[in-house]
């Protein structure tokens, strides 16, 4: 049985949680962007946007560097596979299970319309 360590599982489902923060990690999958860039579409303020990326660099879901004035944020998508590599056990545990119901349903003798 693979381990995960819990800490950094918990951090990853918090972060993600929010749909904010599953925005910005969207649109940094496309690639590196500013702070401003990444709190354009969002109808809150910098100051939150920055709340918000604080949670998943502490997830170790993204990366920043400073130029300058300037933040720059990077997508850390390993974070990511731990979470995929935990959901994957369930996700075998649910198609056994329902190819064990479709089995028995296949095997199940129709019942007539006689009672």
């Amino acid at each position: 049985m693979v381990k995960y360590k819990s800490d950094a599982l918990d951090g990853t489902f918090q972060a993600l949680a929010d749909p904010t923060r599953r925005a910005i990690l969207e649109r940094l999958s496309l690639g590196e962007a500013s702070v401003g860039e990444l709190a354009e579409p969002f109808q809150i303020s910098l100051a939150a946007v920055s709340k918000h990326i604080r949670v998943l660099e502490r997830a170790g879901l993204i990366q920043r560097r400073v130029e300058g004035r300037s933040h720059y944020c990077r997508l850390n998508a390993e974070p990511l596979r731990e979470v995929a590599d935990w959901s994957a056990r369930y996700r075998e545990f649910w198609e056994q299970n329902l190819e064990r119901l479709d089995a028995l349903l296949r095997d199940k003798p129709k019942q007539g319309g006689k009672r």
